[in-house]
């Protein structure tokens, strides 16, 4: 059908345009707000991408060196630690401290390593919670030294526990040379660590325990790393949110599960509860605490996707009265998660995310062999069932 000229603008005056000069012009504005809606729906997706292609390159570089099943079991069938040393020298990422430090702090110092270079090169989107993450070896190091200064090591003692990573190293040598874990509190001045601990010294002079200054130092670091990520903007940081979170739901339920089998009370353990878990807020875990029993703590978590994995765990529990069926559940957990991320998310921080839990597999492995190397009695088939 043709329309003229003179019908067009009869019904361009019948919709109340002035002119058929401000009708097109309005026709033009709304062609161009669309067409800027499909170019940004369009080009969002790829500029959330783009960021984390430089990084995932240098991720994906490191993944192809993690360990494979085939070097853990040549690994196990080292005769000693002494074997497995030599294994490791053939490792660039394990050689280059192999001869420097005793067989656990390379191992805690190669994880370091890793957890500085994906600080180094995160995006600025998800940087601030990688680097919160190297404080986890500021905390590892306050923790050996406030346990090397009650035990009354030497500085060479001590220094056999400290992680040259972090971001207290120019702190490290005040904070040894201290007398004591007051001594050690002074050092950690224009830091954020005095305000946690300073309220429980009191209470270790008078008891000796260790306990609540560690536990207020694991809280910090959990606490705030589920904060740092407790507002995502998109993809990326949501499933960064939920590796977090997933870490934080473990621990307070390992938490609880140890107080339930001690015979604890609530108040006895909410000052080192996260009280604003991730799939776990704070009413429930009040609600957890108050269960009867360790059957009653996971009959209480119905609704989450813990439930379901820690009963199945139940009745292995039920034969050694021992968590740690559960809390080797609770572990994979996580790390079937962050698989999981790392497939779903493949473009953007998956790969960083996966590589950092895979490498932290890797490190708990070669500790518990290196542990069974330790031990006569443990033979090569009881250390692989062990690995995670």
């Amino acid at each position: 059908m043709v329309v003229d000229v003179g019908t067009l603008t009869s019904i361009i005056s019948t919709l109340g345009f002035p002119s058929t000069e401000s009708f097109l012009a309005l026709l033009f504005i709304v062609l161009a707000v669309v067409s800027v809606i499909v170019v940004v729906s369009t080009i969002k997706p790829v500029l959330d991408i783009y960021p984390y292609t430089y990084p995932n390159a240098r991720v994906r570089g490191r993944m192809g060196r993690l360990f494979k099943e085939k070097d853990f079991s040549e690994i196990i069938e080292s005769n000693d630690i002494e074997e497995m040393k030599n294994y490791l020298r053939g490792v660039p990422d394990y050689a280059k401290y192999i001869d420097k430090y005793s067989l656990e702090k390379v191992l805690d110092t190669q994880l370091a390593e890793t957890y500085d270079l994906i600080a180094r090169i995160a995006p600025d989107n998800s940087k601030e919670a990688f680097t919160f993450l190297l404080k986890k070896w500021d905390i590892k190091n306050i923790k050996s030294i406030l346990i090397a200064k009650k035990a009354g090591l030497s500085r060479e003692e001590t220094l056999e526990f400290i992680v040259p990573f972090g971001t207290l190293n120019d702190k490290l040598d005040t904070l040894i040379d201290g007398e004591n874990i007051n001594d050690v509190l002074s050092g950690l001045e224009g830091t954020e660590y005095p305000r946690i601990l300073e309220d429980l010294i009191p209470a270790y002079e008078e008891t000796g325990v260790l306990l609540p200054l560690e536990a207020s130092l694991e809280k910090y670091l959990l606490e705030n790393l589920l904060r740092t990520t407790a507002t995502p903007e998109e993809d990326n940081t949501s499933f960064l949110h939920k590796y977090v979170g997933n870490i934080v739901d473990a621990n307070n339920i390992k938490t609880i599960l140890r107080a339930k089998v001690d015979g604890l009370r609530f108040d006895d353990v909410e000052p080192y509860m996260i009280s604003d878990g991730y799939q776990i807020r704070q009413w429930k875990l009040k609600d957890l605490m108050e269960a009867e029993d360790v059957a009653g703590v996971i009959n209480g978590l119905e609704g989450t996707d813990y439930a379901p994995l820690l009963s199945e765990g139940l009745s292995k529990y039920s034969e050694t009265g021992s968590v740690a069926t559960f809390e080797t559940v609770l572990d994979d957990h996580v790390n079937q998660e962050a698989k999981k991320i790392a497939l779903k998310n493949q473009f953007g921080i998956g790969p960083m995310i996966g590589f950092l839990n895979s490498k932290e597999v890797e490190i708990k492995n070669l500790k518990i062999i290196a542990r069974g190397k330790r031990e006569a009695t443990f033979t090569s088939s009881m250390i692989k069932e062990m690995l995670i």
